[in-house]
């Protein structure tokens, strides 16, 4: 059986994201505005995110996008599985 091609998987991905606390909600909400990367906790300036992307490339690029953001303290890759998509697209 051959591998899937970078076009058939999807990586799904978490990551925790620190901010300082006074500047937390912009931070959530400059999140908010990346493709595919959904807020899934917020808690004291702590901040669970999930991110689907076709590669790990795209995956890394916007968690240095978010790390780049202002108000960001560090943003750390915690979990990343690759899973086939079947012939509609979807995991």
């Amino acid at each position: 059986m051959s591998e899937p091609t970078t076009s058939c998987i999807c990586h799904i991905s978490s990551a925790v994201v620190t901010a300082f606390p006074d500047r937390c909600d912009d931070v959530v909400q400059r999140i908010k505005t990346l493709p595919d990367t959904e807020i899934y906790y917020v808690m004291n300036g702590k901040i669970v995110i999930v991110m689907e992307g076709p590669s790990t490339d795209a995956i890394g690029g916007r968690l240095a996008t978010i790390a780049l953001m202002d108000g960001v303290i560090t943003a750390n890759l915690v979990f990343e599985q690759i899973e086939p998509l079947n012939d509609a697209g979807e995991v």
